[in-house]
């Protein structure tokens, strides 16, 4: 099956597109098995995906260039799952082995992950590692960060700038380094002071707040559970995209 428009190429045995999806320019995919973009999601400029089956979530945001595949991309095993409401960017992510990436995963500029590593004989004492990776969900890599095979990453983990992630990371911490190293524990504040913080907030931004909402005259966000109320409007795109920088995510069907 071949899916073709202007300098968009997908070839997979079999294509699901999504409702409202944008693809950029200078695309190429070409996959053994099933490729799957979910609704709402954003594909950019200059992205060359090879492996055996490739799956998008829903809401995913995407930049530019990026790079699926590398060695070993043809067996059965090259496949990469992405889940719901994830970023990525000018990243390299080497499916030989199973990779699994969970929702709301940011994955910042210049992260690789990687799922092999050989190159001399073992007979004559050289390393050799093939082994799946795995993100677990509200995870944050941070720039230039590479990922070594098998590695887990737990649920709500933090990887600080330019780590190198050799052995599975603890659910809730921050680590950072090369190798990377654990820093802390990642403590959630307490309501009186999430209340203060949100009117912090609100202050900034210009808008009002009455915990766990924050608002603008037509657009309200519930932070307890993340969802919204209001008229969809530039004025209200805007605001959701201001939240964002203090992690509070939100997804309507209007674009990023």
């Amino acid at each position: 099956m071949k899916y073709q428009k202007g300098s968009v190429r997908i070839e997979a045995k079999e294509i699901k597109i999504g409702e409202k999806v944008r693809f950029g320019e200078n695309i190429d995919i070409k996959v053994n098995g099933v490729f799957e973009i979910g609704d709402f999601s954003r594909l950019g400029d200059n992205v060359k995906i090879r492996g055996n089956s490739i799956h998008f979530g829903e809401h995913l945001y995407h930049s530019s260039g990026l790079v699926i595949g590398g060695g070993g991309n043809q067996g059965e095993r090259a496949n990469l799952t992405v889940g719901d409401r994830c970023v990525l960017h000018n990243n390299f992510i080497n499916v030989c082995e199973p990779i699994i990436i969970g929702n709301d995963v940011g994955l910042s500029p210049d992260v690789s992950i990687l799922t092999h590593g050989f190159w001399g004989n073992v007979l004559e004492g050289h390393p050799r590692k093939f082994a799946s990776v795995e993100i677990y969900d509200n995870v944050i890599v941070g720039y230039r960060s590479t990922i070594l095979p098998g590695v887990t990453i737990g649920y709500n983990a933090v990887i600080g700038a330019c780590s190198v992630v050799s052995k599975d990371v603890l659910t809730n911490h921050i680590y950072a380094g090369n190798p990377a190293r654990l820093i802390r524990e990642i403590e959630e504040p307490r309501k009186k002071e999430k209340k203060l913080m949100l009117k912090e907030i609100a202050q900034e931004l210009g808008c009002f707040s009455d915990y766990p909402f924050i608002y603008t005259d037509e657009f309200s966000v519930d932070t307890s559970n993340m969802t919204w109320v209001g008229r969809q409007s530039k004025k209200s795109d805007k605001f959701r995209d201001e939240l964002r920088k203090y992690g509070i995510r939100i997804y309507t069907e209007r674009p990023f």
